[in-house]
């Protein structure tokens, strides 16, 4: 996948692709819409609830926390099932919870709606690139190109989609995105075909073994320590910015953006120019120190870093998506459900933490610890990285002739 051109009009094209990936991946750009949808109305969500940062954030820790223990479960139910049972049961989940979350009186209703949220929205995810490359034209290449494409569009669109909403009353975003994801169940039902069940059925210990193997669980080490710098910038800074829901709509949109041009075109470019280990440790370093500046600079620099960090935030992705998935002998849903499971937890731990070590300090040092995060990320992957290296190299012939068989792991 290094290096090539996404947009090619070959018969590899991400953008010649039947109706059925089409709909899988419109649903999955609104499935990750609903990460970052309720950045920009974080403070809106506080003062209608009559609730504190800390309470507010809860509604990232529920969410991904839920997510986190689903990825155990999510390869048992998708090889029992289908992937097409599966999508579907997380779409009607979201629709569900999505719509609740907007008749919520109260933080802990909406804590609780957020949790059952994840929960559909880790089935969703968990399943759609299997099934994307399963039905994709042109091999998985362009496949998985089109669905790191459908991530970073999503979390663009999320926040502006919430600035918009959000501006009118912090409950609308809630009710477009049910709106939406009832859109994307119909298009799935109408579109996608029954995909072939794999062998052999997965069990719910497959991907807390599959950590055992060293390469997989230097990688899910070090992107728990990224995930948490990740997502203090994510559900953090927006208390930092504190600006109206268009201002911070449109400041997240511009970091979505570049999340997602870096993602796909230039960290392939990178990585078959310089290699992954550089790519990712030199990105790592860099994003720790845009934190440092976006904690200690003024409110200008602070809108500027946080744009600037979905650039790293974007080649950080992609690379870690290609050494969990390449790095070990496990199949590759195990192996990404074992990763997920991991790094997921610092998703749920940062939006809680940040704002409590700032009531326990001050403003600037959650961006500090944020740093360090990415720093121990950094520093993991370059004591490991002649392995990870050699462990990679080693694999990717076995992994180049596997068929549809790779699951969210961005």
């Amino acid at each position: 996948m290094q290096g090539e051109d996404p947009f090619d009009q070959g018969a590899g094209s991400i953008l010649r692709q039947p109706k059925a990936v089409w709909a899988t991946a419109g649903a999955s750009v609104v499935a990750f819409m609903g990460i970052g949808l309720v950045d920009p109305i974080l403070p809106s969500i506080a003062k209608g609830l009559e609730a504190t940062p800390s309470q507010v954030s809860l509604l990232f820790t529920s969410y991904f926390l839920i997510t986190a223990v689903a990825m155990l479960v999510t390869g048992f139910v998708s090889s029992r099932i289908g992937g097409r049972k599966t999508l579907l049961t997380g779409l009607a989940l979201v629709v569900v919870f999505a719509a609740l979350s907007g008749t919520s009186s109260s933080v802990a209703e909406l804590v609780g709606f957020r949790a059952g949220w994840g929960l559909g929205n880790a089935l969703f995810v968990s399943t759609a690139l299997a099934v994307i490359v399963g039905a994709a034209a042109g091999g998985s290449a362009a496949a998985i190109l089109l669905y790191e494409s459908a991530l970073g569009l999503g979390m663009a669109c999320g926040p502006l989609l919430g600035a918009l909403l959000g501006d009118a009353s912090w409950r609308y975003p809630f009710f477009g995105t049910a709106a939406l994801m009832a859109i994307g169940f119909i298009c799935i039902t109408l579109f996608l075909k029954e995909q072939p069940r794999p062998a052999k059925k997965t069990s719910l210990l497959d991907p807390i073994k599959a950590l055992g193997h060293g390469g997989l669980a230097s990688v899910a080490t070090s992107a728990f320590f990224y995930n948490y710098a990740f997502f203090t910038v994510l559900a953090f800074t927006p208390f930092v910015l504190n600006m109206t829901p268009y201002k911070s709509g449109a400041v997240f949109f511009a970091w979505g953006l570049l999340l997602a041009v870096f993602s796909v075109l230039v960290a392939p470019r990178l990585q078959k120019r310089f290699g992954s280990m550089k790519v990712l440790g030199a990105s790592l370093v860099l994003l720790a120190a845009d934190l440092v500046i976006l904690g200690y600079g003024n409110h200008t620099a602070a809108i500027v870093c946080t744009i600037v960090s979905g650039a790293f935030i974007g080649m950080n992705n992609t690379v870690y998506t290609e050494l969990a998935l390449g790095v070990s002998d496990a199949p590759r849903p195990v192996a990404s459900a074992g990763y997920n499971f991991v790094r997921w937890f610092a998703a749920a731990a940062a939006p809680y933490l940040a704002p409590k070590i700032e009531e326990w300090s001050d403003i600037h040092i959650p961006f500090v610890v944020a740093a360090i995060a990415a720093v121990v990320g950094a520093v993991v992957v370059w004591i490991r990285r002649t392995a990870l290296s050699h462990e990679a190299q080693e694999l990717e012939p076995k992994h180049a002739t596997e068929d549809g068989v790779t699951v969210f792991a961005n």
